[in-house]
């Protein structure tokens, strides 16, 4: 078995016992990138000879020496972090994201800046300004978004992990598409600072891993109080691999009847349904239940996504940040054509949308509205989780779909996001673990959804099922064309 095969608690495990050192765990990943690269397109920038080169000078600790991978849009010093759009095309950022600092603290080495859509708007990866990237189970097929790079290097195993940012599902969606594990945690456990934003209140840097265990290992590095973030949480650490537990019996898990009905595929359905039926197996109580509001969450979300979009990357307009364009005689031209030029169809789309719902005479009937149902899926949620421990629905209501396909019908990409969001809009942790695959042998994910700050029963419950399925050993990318 080659090195770029294992987990990273297996390669730990090997590294602790000096049966391989890091240069070696690099090299491996290096020559798979060599290899499989070229097919999925999955890194805007490769650093793979610097890490080689600090993997020869690795001093043993718990991570040290391990390999990463790194959203493009979390700022890593030195090195170039585009957020896949031409606006920061030349970009390199003078300081790290505190994620990124405590990577590197562990002495982790990233090999390198993973593709995206575009500002991190888009459910596809098609959206980038540079490639698609393509899904290692059917390279005709999305790999979902926006951390597309992220999920297809981590399941072309190009890296053994990597880190994701979710705003509405961009972890969990892809995750599902690739067949691997996403979590996202619930808002302020882990710091911003450093995430070039999108949605303020919706953003979430989370991992993307081949396995829970491997979830809730880098957790453990990520979660933590940071004073540079406002909006980070100041609770008691925690060791989430703690909670690695195979035992569910007494959980109580509800099934939102509305994520299993109009717009979810059949396949999907049936294989989050033998899922259901698993975790009843195993002793938990699993009920269904109703989710009054689901029907509103992916209105909401796009009102205000949109909105805060508009107001976060109006920095970026030829003077103060980003591209500047070259064909310009007045002031103003040079704000209208550097954005003009420097901003992508989906992004632009995005600003305008949201742009309109902050103006006069609109903010009331849209934004102010938005507010108002955000609290009240909030409430929903809430009064939920005075019943159930967890919920259970799909993470995507189909499997990955041919490239091209939705691109040019924003609203049908939209869609794809339709089981997600209102995990985003409530604040709440959720992981997205694979469940099975389809007649054609594509991935489909099982979203569980936590209580905030529940991440150690997310886990408990993901890692249980897990270990019963055993979907890796089953299952692995076709890389078919």
């Amino acid at each position: 078995m080659e090195l770029y095969e294992l987990t990273v608690h297996e390669l730990m495990d090997k590294l602790n016992k000096n049966e391989i050192t890091s240069e070696d765990i690099v090299k491996s990943y290096t020559k798979r990138i060599e290899e499989k690269e070229k097919d999925i397109g999955a890194f805007v920038t490769i650093t793979t000879d610097e890490a080689l080169e600090k993997s020869k000078n690795v001093k043993n600790g718990n991570l040290a020496g391990i390999p990463i991978g790194i959203k493009d849009n979390l700022c890593t010093k030195g090195v170039k972090t585009t957020c896949s759009s031409k606006m920061l095309e030349n970009f390199v950022a003078p300081y790290n994201a505190t994620v990124v600092e405590k990577l590197e603290d562990e002495g982790m080495i990233s090999l390198g800046k993973l593709n995206m859509d575009e500002f991190a708007m888009g459910s596809s990866t098609e959206y980038s300004a540079f490639k698609t990237t393509k899904n290692p189970w059917d390279l005709n097929s999305v790999p979902g978004g926006s951390s597309g790079g992220s999920a297809a290097a981590v399941a072309s195993q190009m890296v053994p992990w990597a880190l994701g940012s979710d705003t509405g599902g961009s972890i969990r969606q892809p995750s599902s598409l690739c067949g691997v594990v996403g979590l996202k945690p619930t808002y302020g456990l882990v710091s911003r600072y450093g995430l070039v934003a999108f949605a303020s209140s919706l953003d979430q840097i989370g991992p993307i891993t081949k396995d829970v265990e491997d979830s809730a290992i880098l957790l453990n590095v990520l979660a933590g109080h940071d004073e540079k973030d406002s909006t980070s949480v100041n609770i008691p650490k925690k060791d989430y691999t703690k909670s690695l537990v195979k035992d569910v019996s007494k959980l109580k898990i509800g099934v939102p009847k509305e994520f299993l009905g109009e717009g979810i595929n059949e396949e999907v359905k049936q294989s989050v349904e033998e899922a259901i039926k698993k975790y009843k197996e195993l002793g938990a109580t699993v009920e269904e239940c109703t989710l009054d509001i689901a029907n509103e969450a992916l209105a909401t979300y796009y009102i205000i996504a949109c909105a805060e979009a508009s107001s976060n990357l109006g920095r970026f307009d030829g003077i103060r940040y980003g591209y500047r364009t070259k064909n310009y005689e007045t002031l103003k031209d040079i704000y209208k054509n550097s954005r003009s030029e420097g901003f992508g169809a989906e992004v632009k789309r995005r600003i305008i949308l949201g742009t309109y719902v902050l103006s006069s005479g609109y903010y009331d009937a849209y934004y102010k509205k938005a507010q108002k149902v955000r609290t009240v899926i909030k409430q929903e949620f809430e009064k939920l989780f005075e019943e159930y421990d967890l919920l259970i629905t799909p993470t995507s209501p189909t499997v990955a779909y041919k490239i091209g396909t939705k691109s040019n019908n924003p609203l049908e990409m939209y869609l794809a996001d339709l089981c997600t969001v209102s995990v985003n809009i409530a604040g709440l942790p959720g992981i997205s673990i694979p469940c099975g695959v389809d007649k054609q042998g594509m991935p489909i994910g099982l979203q569980l959804i936590g209580k905030p700050f529940g991440e150690e029963t997310l886990l408990q419950a993901a890692y249980t099922y897990e270990q019963e399925i055993k979907f890796r050993e089953k299952y692995k990318p076709q890389f078919k064309s």
